[in-house]
């Protein structure tokens, strides 16, 4: 096709987004079925995990639940059954690769292949980088973005043969700025959100627009993870409140679902200031919690 072409179909893809994307904030996007759609969410037995379970278990979603607390996805998983889902509970630790092959063929054989996988199973360490153990780093990264290797990996086969599927990466505005004293936590981060890119775009270039995908970035959430955060500018948020913002994004198949949503207006502006003034925004925005700085407890 002649380049010049290509360019005006380009920009009347462009202009033609726009209009559309105009139009849904008057218009309300049509919300898909998710009835009897089999569910994984990992780190489950706690904080956005467990509701999320909860709002698949209001859906009549099938439930399987992994924690690597046995108590806590338990207590999840009878809620569920509350609610009226069919949920099953596993200790599962994230960081093990083998461990999680081992129980996605056990979930195959038992009850069925997962279509909906939430990757929400996360650690952290907060702490500046000379006082973070060298066990802390790996663990970080093994959980908040090697474990989504080996679970979509274990997955995806059966969604690409149906072509139907939806994964869900829960990351962080840390996957979009650092804060210090988080630089493990960022960087795993930084890495989820580019893993969740490129997956996106390695679906559509292989033609299954079936599969959808979507990512969560919150700014701090009240699960207890961070201890007393606080910051000027941004809220700390609910965790009820950031599990319906995620369960209207994955119900709309939103790709990025920013809370507040406000963030992606505040990221696009991070690109044409310079260095100076994101310092000063840093130390009036004067984010503070609970870390190990110079082998001391401090909050910064």
């Amino acid at each position: 096709m002649n380049i010049f072409l290509e360019l005006f179909l380009l920009l009347a893809i462009v202009i033609y987004s726009y209009l559309e994307a105009l139009v849904k904030l008057f218009i309300p996007v049509k919300r898909k079925s998710v009835n009897g759609e089999i569910v994984l969410v990992t780190g489950s037995g706690h904080g956005i995990g467990r509701l999320t379970a909860y709002e698949f278990a209001k859906h009549k979603s099938k439930l399987v639940l992994w924690d690597i607390n046995k108590h806590g996805v338990e207590e999840t998983a009878a809620e569920c059954r509350k609610l009226g889902a069919t949920a099953h509970a596993f200790v599962v630790d994230c960081s093990k690769k083998e461990e999680i092959y081992s129980m996605i063929d056990k979930i195959k054989n038992d009850i069925g292949d997962v279509t909906i996988v939430v990757n929400n199973a996360g650690a952290i360490y907060p702490a500046d980088l000379l006082s973070t153990k060298d066990e802390e780093i790996t663990k970080t990264f093994e959980v908040n973005i090697l474990g989504h290797f080996w679970i979509i990996k274990a997955l995806l086969p059966a969604m690409m043969q149906r072509n139907h599927g939806h994964i869900i990466t829960v990351a962080s505005i840390c996957g979009h700025g650092v804060i210090p004293y988080l630089i493990p936590y960022c960087s795993s981060k930084f890495a989820a959100v580019g893993f969740h890119r490129a997956l996106t775009a390695e679906v559509d270039a292989l033609g299954k627009n079936g599969i959808k995908t979507s990512c969560l970035c919150p700014v701090f959430v009240n699960t207890g993870f961070t201890k007393n955060p606080s910051t000027r500018l941004w809220p700390v948020l609910e965790t009820d409140d950031v599990v319906k913002k995620l369960m209207d994004g994955i119900l709309t198949d939103k790709k990025m679902i920013f809370v507040p949503s406000y963030l992606n207006l505040c990221l696009a502006l991070e690109k044409f200031l310079p260095e100076r003034a994101l310092a000063a925004i840093n130390r009036v925005q004067n984010v503070q919690f609970e870390a190990v700085v110079g082998h001391k407890h401090k909050k910064k």
